[in-house]
């Protein structure tokens, strides 16, 4: 993964998902910290949970932190 925030979650959608990009490319659409952890498994970090998620410095939360899941 690059720089220092290599993912980043936007903001909540009218639907209540979370568009995600890892290392510059879209990964999908998360509704949950555990669709994060999935991405970020994905993306080689195969030990990352929930936990790690709310906690990594990795992540550039926009539009609210992991607690927003509302438009």
């Amino acid at each position: 993964m690059a720089t220092d925030h290599p993912v980043v979650v936007y903001p909540p959608d009218e639907e209540g998902g979370r568009r995600v990009r890892v290392d510059g490319q879209i990964s999908g659409r998360a509704y949950s910290v555990q669709d994060i952890a999935a991405f970020m498994q994905t993306a080689g970090l195969q030990s990352y949970d929930e936990i790690d998620v709310v906690r990594s410095p990795l992540i550039e939360w926009r539009g609210g932190g992991p607690d927003v899941w509302s438009h």
